[in-house]
């Protein structure tokens, strides 16, 4: 499961440039309930919205239900699970840019934190779902990232507890962007869900660093 990632900065965000660059502040490392970037096509036009990393906000669980996380939609069941079911079905599908994402190795016997990119160096997009919530100060969005089995890949099979299962995140390639964010059917939808090639990926352990304050601005604080 995918819980910490850097989303792309304005240094970087030049890789995404058919999609404006964000108006709105954000943490250098994204984790459950911050808000980040997403990209998305409404009709004609291209989208960079702030929205909150977990489909359903820890604000939008019901007094009296268990916390519950939402960061990822295991692609196996994203048409049944309540929290997914809806976007997918309705194809609310969008891009999440990053630099790098952080999965835990267990290699050492305890959890040593890695970070995960493209050998290339350059930034990536995830394949995503996004909804949307009426809220006090208007409408804000969610996210989650789409993940699958990954029990035969060379490199992301690395990671995660022992005996637990092995999961990636679908990283897509410049020149699927459009066709992912343009699908007509969940069966195309499908087609994007595969593991990216291991030798175009890099990996490095990269310890959690002091988890800093969430940032105050205004556009943080209507999402969080």
């Amino acid at each position: 499961m995918c819980a910490n990632y850097d989303p792309s900065k304005e240094i970087d965000f030049a890789a995404f440039s058919d999609f404006p660059r964000p108006n709105f502040d954000y943490p250098p490392e994204t984790w459950k309930d911050y808000v980040a970037p997403i990209l998305r096509i409404d009709g004609a036009e291209r989208l960079t919205d702030p929205a909150t990393f977990g489909m359903v906000p820890r604000k939008h669980i019901p007094t009296g239900v268990k916390l519950f996380d939402t960061m990822n939609a295991r692609s196996e069941s994203v048409g049944q699970k309540p929290s997914y079911s809806r976007a997918w079905k309705n194809l609310q599908l969008c891009l999440i840019p990053c630099r790098s994402f952080y999965e835990p190795s267990y290699e050492t016997g305890s959890p040593v934190r890695w970070r995960i990119g493209l050998e290339s160096g350059k930034p990536l997009a995830v394949a995503g779902l996004w909804r949307a919530w009426a809220e006090p100060e208007g409408v804000a969005l969610s996210f989650t990232m789409l993940t699958i089995n990954a029990e035969e890949h060379p490199l992301m099979r690395r990671f995660h507890k022992p005996g637990a299962e092995k999961r990636s995140v679908v990283v897509l390639r410049l020149e699927q962007y459009d066709d992912w964010l343009g699908c007509r059917s969940t069966d195309e939808a499908r087609s994007f869900l595969s593991l990216f090639p291991a030798d175009e990926m890099a990996a490095a352990p990269a310890p959690t660093p002091l988890r800093r304050p969430k940032p105050k601005s205004e556009a943080t604080e209507s999402l969080l």
